[in-house]
């Protein structure tokens, strides 16, 4: 069976396979999923209808079929050997390819306490049927680790009637991903909303009363849930001796070291101009890689460039980030009717933008902000922060000089 084949079958590899189909491959494509379900997204896991999980599938079985697409599912791969150009399955198969692409995505990082069992993941299906499996008014639950995802699940808990304790190391919440500004208003609303949060503590033990902390106190939790981030799949490239750094590491044109296999998504740590390599942890990244990487498979020659971009829905507010804002950029505020932006300057030059507003209020500044930052140009600071001043004029004053 040569042709490509596309290993791990989330979003990038859902997407990267229709991509190679819409760069005109007309070979052989077989996507390998670990999940014995079809290709389905995972933001929406949080987001339960009438208690149950929702599964937004990427595509049907049909679209599928009509694409060309063979979809080997509820197996994973267990052997790749770059140099024949064969890569083994779980269930005994060989597979023959004339490129690889790995789209292995992450794992959740785990606890090594005692008792470390008993917390429950959430990234899969399985993991948020689990959770909320057990979920009901009055119950009581134990997050551990205030990253995006625990935040998320904490505002999805407190909804529906459940107590919520969260747990983390660092003193305070968010810390890496989200400005500290909007970081800070997030954690306001979870605390006016009744979560409790316990910083600078360490968990020493999990067990049937709940979670015992590293000062000695006990964290009293019917569930727990572990949300302290997550790992780069890259057992199989390692074991096939590709390059490994912060994930399988690829060039500009997301080519692994072994000529013949790529990689996108949360897997993959991709080189930079300026030197180093960096790994994106989000939807859209996700798929634009995987878009990228298909067309490059297919013949092209297209370096990945695109500005880092990312949501998280918490209660009725809605965050956005686009762009990598740095402790060293200069800010400006902006006040809007439906929340605020914060924008970022390097020398002048705006870098970056967040926005935390009521739902989806502040998306479309944010969409002008990001065409602003493509622009590369150098607004007045004024400007940015006078809410009478359209953003949408500003970009057509950009175009124009």
């Amino acid at each position: 069976m040569d042709g490509i084949i596309i290993i791990g079958a989330g979003e990038s590899g859902a997407r990267a396979a229709f991509a190679l189909r819409e760069a005109g491959y007309s070979g052989s494509v077989t996507l390998v999923g670990a999940e014995p379900h079809l290709p389905y997204e995972r933001p929406p896991l949080s987001k339960t209808m009438s208690g149950m999980v929702q599964m937004k599938l990427i595509c049907a079985k049909e679209a599928l079929e009509a694409a060309g697409i063979a979809y080997i599912k509820g197996v994973s791969a267990s052997r790749l050997d770059a140099a024949a150009g064969t890569v083994a399955l779980s269930d005994g198969r060989m597979l023959r390819y004339e490129k690889l692409l790995l789209t292995t995505g992450a794992r959740p990082r785990r606890l090594t306490c005692p008792g470390a069992e008993r917390a429950l993941d959430f990234r899969t299906y399985a993991d948020a049927k689990a959770i909320f499996s057990n979920i009901v008014p009055g119950r009581s639950v134990a997050i551990i680790g205030a990253g995006l995802i625990g935040m998320e699940l904490a505002s999805v808990l407190r909804a529906k009637g459940v107590a919520v304790s969260m747990i983390e190391a660092a003193p305070k919440p968010l810390g890496r991903a989200v400005p500290a500004r909007f970081a800070e208003k997030l954690h306001i609303r979870h605390a006016a909303e009744g979560v409790r949060f316990h910083f600078d503590r360490g968990v020493a033990a999990i067990d049937d009363d709940g979670v015992t902390l590293t000062d000695g106190n006990l964290v009293p939790a019917d569930l727990v849930v572990s949300a302290i981030g997550v790992l780069p799949e890259t057992a199989l490239a390692q074991a096939a001796g590709l390059a490994i750094g912060n994930g399988i590491l690829t060039d500009a044109c997301l080519r692994t070291s072994a000529p013949s296999v790529f990689a996108a998504g949360d897997c993959a740590a991709v080189a930079q101009p300026g030197g180093g390599h960096i790994r994106y942890e989000s939807w859209r990244n996700a798929r634009t890689q995987a878009e990228t990487a298909a067309r490059n498979m297919a013949g092209g020659a297209e370096m990945f460039a695109t500005l880092p971009w990312f949501w998280s829905d918490q209660y009725d507010l809605g965050l956005q980030v686009a762009g990598l804002p740095q402790p060293t950029h200069s800010t400006v505020l902006r006040s809007a009717a439906e929340g605020e932006l914060e924008f970022y300057l390097d020398d002048g030059r705006l870098m970056a933008v967040a926005g935390l507003g009521i739902g989806n209020g502040l998306a479309r500044d944010i969409k002008l902000a990001e065409m602003l930052i493509a622009a590369g140009i150098s607004p007045e600071p004024a400007e940015l922060a006078d809410p009478s001043v359209n953003l949408k004029t500003l970009l057509k004053s950009a175009r124009a000089a």
